[in-house]
């Protein structure tokens, strides 16, 4: 559903247009070939609207389990019954999906990958996806595990794995770049040589820096991306012993 604007999508044209067609709904029941399929309904918050309509609007109707037994689409003009059909909607944030429709799901919020989880499907998947895509073999190029662990931590910071494929492509394009014209026949990318072509660490602990300074305290936060450490700085000065709290903190550290 990302990118579109045109309430038409969904709920279809009139047939009085040239080249009317059903909403996307019924032409997926029709090409699926069943009346109670399951449908995904992909990128929920990169819906727009414009003057041709709000399709989040039209998706009021398709969701609501006290409406959409009569769903009814423009190109047909007849009640159709969605009650059967067990719709999937998905979103990277709930923030830009309105608030109506939120309301007609029921909203499950999945975390994010662990260091562990990243590292297996980097192993399984990633790695060998990249090696087949770039013409390498494993005898050709071997990325140890602190290699990958150090794309986790020093080169990405996300929830899913998303930058760390792309920076396991980026180390297979510099060895077959490096392959093709000779210079190597095999490579093992570790720790100690992964800056050589990934640059140095784009994010790094600030725990080394600040720990020790007076005046300041560690807490601990949740974000989309995993546990993070909080600096909670302090200023001493006169006063009456009362405590003031700046910014968001005091919503935060509840």
């Amino acid at each position: 559903l990302g990118g579109i604007r045109d309430e038409a999508d969904i709920r279809g044209h009139r047939r009085t247009y040239i080249g009317a067609l059903p909403g996307r709904i019924l032409q997926e029941l029709r090409k699926c070939g069943s009346k109670n399929p399951v449908f995904m309904l992909d990128e929920l918050d990169k819906i727009g609207s414009d003057f041709r309509g709000d399709p989040a609007s039209a998706l009021l109707e398709v969701l609501d389990p006290e409406q959409n037994f009569s769903f009814t689409d423009h190109y047909l003009d007849e009640p159709f019954n969605l009650s059967t059909v067990m719709f999937i909607g998905t979103a990277n944030y709930t923030e830009p999906v309105p608030p109506a429709l939120q309301d007609r799901m029921e909203v499950i919020e999945l975390p994010g990958y662990t260091e562990t989880e990243k590292l297996n499907i980097a192993k399984k998947y990633l790695v060998p996806r990249q090696l087949a895509e770039h013409g390498l073999s494993k005898n050709r190029l071997t990325i140890k595990d602190d290699a990958l662990l150090t794309i986790i931590h020093g080169y990405t910071r996300e929830a899913g794995v998303r930058n760390l494929e792309r920076n396991i492509a980026a180390i297979c394009r510099a060895v077959a770049t490096e392959i093709a014209r000779a210079k190597k026949r095999q490579a093992t990318i570790s720790k100690k040589n992964l800056a050589k072509i990934l640059g140095p660490p784009q994010f790094e602990s600030e725990l080394a820096l600040r720990t020790g300074i007076p005046g300041v305290a560690t807490a601990l936060a949740f974000t989309p991306v995993g546990g993070e450490l909080l600096f909670i700085e302090s200023a001493f000065m006169p006063g009456k012993g009362l405590l003031q709290l700046t910014g968001h903190i005091g919503d935060v550290m509840k």
